[in-house]
């Protein structure tokens, strides 16, 4: 009976992450970032799906970036193994277009030009994982114009826990976690810690057009390029009376690794991160609204060989939520945002103003979204997003998105070329759900899009691209409990990606498939089987460079609880040993093997 209770339960969590469930089960889930206000995931019309806790704890993702890419509309790429750079690209728009956040505090990097380096999150102690899918900044202002990804760790429960875990494997690969937690009535305390240390193997291959291209690093004679990541957090609270608390954050991520470029082998490129995030707020909840102070710095410190880039974030907000009729809400708020290139001494500053408004009607759901910035280096901006959704029956519903959205250039980009103006976007979306079942149609439409001037390297350059780029598709998405111990989920994306020539764009896939089957049908044994297919992609614009599309990879897990303190897992990745590159001479991992042992109290 356990079993089956156990099977039920893991079922609904991952149903409900696509919104291909019943209203029951949707309510279990509450998401943030959709209007910067705690929503049930049935009440919210953005088309936003969520990685849960569960899934994560089921699957043992090598990090974000693979836990990411099992949704639909989601594709990563990468310059080689476990801690190299990744790309995230959400519906055809990349990570420079994607707001990352972690709690709330924001992760993309001001001298980076690349967006956020997700590949240095760690998976451990993460509660859910939130992705709302297209233009956000009438919600979030800058950066957001893909869409935004928040990432929330684990919170404290009542009384103490913890957890320690550990992951020998493939590449000498070691990982160790351990998480510490205590809650009473005057509040909480969690310590955290992972440590990372891979070998690894050679970033770099060779590409596509080589005698050679095919070979793995270790027949081609390279050198292993290896990563270490160490990551800590301490978050603590106090219940200053039943209606005001004080929450205090820090995280700090130390991540150091051997890259190559995409021409040659190397043995000096080396990257050595230091990332720090601090939060402090103040939160007042009375019975129909709650009012909340935040302070908040993300700090970015990053050495690839002799090269310094250094930078920071620093944000002040108010804000307030209120519950002013039965199933309306409005959140109104204020902040001010300041943004530094230390190593170069360029900084800006943006103030925002924000509402957002949410009413449920008995079948119909309404949200509106509206917000202006004001950025010291750029015109302002006024940015805003509806939504609706109708319920036509339990079973059956539809909704639509519409939102606007600007992308300022990074200072990084202006440190290059100081010329640069933002660019500017408008998306919407149509979904339909029936069941098990949905469909959707996207499409984002980017105006002066900043892009790299090519072999403008060494005198590097970026300009504003004439006319729209047009990025437009859909989605189909399937997962059920399709036998009594068995369950199945399907995705497909399908995308046109066309520059302001109708050129195609590069490095992003035509098509996309993801699928998975679990099964529980053994006592305290889950089995996983899980994979994708990657139809074309081309390497540089307008389908030239190398196709590093066409390859379908398959991966599997079992999970083993030993007893209700330990329990364990093997998972072996790339099953069949697939030879791919996601870009034209960077490797990725053959046929590998881990174990892991967990233990919780």
């Amino acid at each position: 009976m356990q079993k089956k209770i156990s099977t039920s339960l893991v079922a609904s969590f991952l149903l409900a992450t696509t919104n291909l469930f019943s209203a029951q089960s949707l309510e279990t889930i509450t998401v943030t970032s959709a209007t910067k206000s705690e929503q049930s995931l049935k009440d919210v019309t953005s088309n936003v799906e969520v990685i849960t806790k569960e899934e994560i704890a089921e699957r043992h993702f090598t990090g974000v970036s693979e836990a990411l890419s099992t949704l639909s509309g989601v594709s990563i790429i990468s310059n080689g193994g476990v801690g190299q750079s990744d790309s995230l690209f959400i519906r055809g728009v990349d990570s420079k277009r994607i707001l990352i956040l972690v709690d709330g505090v924001r992760y993309n990097e001001p001298a980076g030009l690349s967006g956020a380096p997700l590949a240095q999150l760690s998976i451990d102690d993460i509660e859910q994982i939130e992705v709302i899918k297209g233009a956000q900044s009438g919600i979030w202002g800058a950066d957001a114009s893909g869409g935004v990804v928040n990432i929330i760790t684990s919170s404290a429960k009542k009384g103490l826990h913890g957890t320690a875990s550990t992951e020998i494997g493939s590449f000498n690969t070691k990982k160790y976690s351990t998480t510490i937690s205590n809650r009473t009535d005057l509040g909480y305390l969690k310590l955290n810690a992972n440590r990372t240390d891979i070998r690894g193997f050679s970033a770099f291959e060779a590409k596509k057009n080589s005698a050679n291209y095919g070979k793995r690093w270790d027949e081609l004679g390279y050198e292993r390029d290896g990563s270490e990541n160490n990551t800590y957090s301490i978050q603590g609270g106090l219940n200053l009376t039943d209606n005001d608390e004080i929450n205090l954050s820090y995280k700090k991520i130390n991540a150091k690794y051997d890259y190559d470029s995409a021409t040659s082998d190397s043995s000096l490129n080396k990257t050595d991160l230091n990332h720090f995030f601090k939060t402090a707020n103040y939160i007042h909840t009375a019975e129909k609204y709650n009012i909340k102070l935040n302070a908040q710095q993300s700090k970015f410190d990053r050495t690839q060989n002799t090269f310094e880039a250094k930078s920071l974030v620093n944000e002040f907000g108010i804000q307030s939520t209120i519950n002013y009729v039965e199933n309306a809400n409005l959140v109104l708020g204020a902040n001010k945002q300041n943004f530094e290139h230390l190593t170069d001494k360029l900084k800006y500053q943006t103030d925002g103003l924000f509402v957002s408004n949410s009413n449920t009607f008995d079948k119909l759901v309404l949200s509106q979204a509206l917000r202006y910035d004001n950025n010291s280096k750029f015109e302002e901006k006024v940015t805003g997003k509806v939504g609706a959704k109708y319920n036509f029956t339990e079973d059956l519903s539809t909704s639509t998105n519409y939102g606007t959205a600007y992308n300022a250039p990074t200072l990084s980009n202006l440190s290059y070329t100081p010329t640069l103006k933002p660019e500017t976007s408008e998306s919407y979306d149509v979904n339909a759900e029936y069941r098990n079942f949905r469909i959707t149609y996207f499409e984002n439409r980017i105006s002066d899009m900043i892009e790299y001037v090519a072999n403008s390297w060494p005198n590097t350059r970026y300009e504003n691209l004439d006319g729209e780029t047009t990025l437009k598709g859909y989605e189909l998405a399937y997962k059920k409990d399709v036998l009594e111990d068995t369950f199945l989920n399907l995705n497909f994306t399908h995308l046109s990606a066309l520059d302001n020539n109708k050129n195609e764009l590069a490095r992003r896939a035509k098509d996309q498939i993801g699928y998975g089957v679990d099964y529980y049908g053994i006592s305290k044994f889950h089995f996983n089987i899980n994979g994708y297919y990657v139809g074309d992609r081309y390497d540089a614009a307008n389908k030239t460079g190398a196709q590093t599309g066409n390859y379908a990879v398959w991966n599997s897990v079992i999970n083993y609880e030993i007893n209700k303190t330990f329990s364990t897992y093997v998972k072996i990745d790339n099953l069949f040993d697939k030879y791919y590159q996601t870009i034209d001479g960077y490797a990725t991992a053959e046929r590998s093997g881990y174990l892991g042992l967990k233990a919780s109290f």
